[in-house]
């Protein structure tokens, strides 16, 4: 079995933090795309009325994507990535993880934030994936390199 690293990037930081996942795992690469693209209007948390905003405030908002993995079964653990909304993943991750099998699989979130943690992320991950153990995770903000990250990922023991 192998590993992979999905992650949905809204501005590029998280993008830059999976390729070096990935690459320091020896892991294969997915990008979680939205449907409609995200604009930086959709993005402003200040604003009540953005995308973003909206998409938060509902618990079952589920962004359409486009695509999906194709050989799933082929992974035994998933690392999944994202930016920090309103403190937890985004919605999109959300979808991605409904319109996958991943019981029996390992789930290891990470993250990139601007100023919070994980939060309940990990938490309502588990309820969003039955079957899947879903590890606690962790922030890979400044950039770490392959080293660290690959050294992080032994210490899980599911590299």
């Amino acid at each position: 079995m192998s590993t992979l690293v999905a992650y949905f990037s809204a501005t590029g930081t998280t993008a830059r933090a999976a390729k070096t996942l990935a690459e320091a795992v020896g892991a294969d690469l997915f990008e979680i795309v939205p449907e409609q693209p995200y604009s930086a209007a959709d993005l402003d948390w200040r604003d009540k009325n953005s995308r973003s905003t909206h998409e938060m405030n509902d618990d079952a908002c589920r962004p359409a994507v486009v695509g999906r993995v194709g050989n799933m079964d082929a992974y035994d653990t998933v690392y999944v990535g994202f930016p920090i909304w309103w403190y937890v993943e985004p919605r999109i991750i959300d979808t991605f993880l409904e319109a996958h099998d991943l019981a029996g699989k390992t789930i290891v979130p990470f993250a990139t934030s601007g100023g919070s943690g994980l939060g309940k992320a990990p938490q309502r991950m588990t309820t969003l994936a039955p079957g899947a153990t879903v590890l606690e995770g962790r922030l890979l903000n400044g950039n770490p390199g392959a080293s660290e990250l690959r050294a992080w990922a032994e210490s899980l023991a599911v590299c």
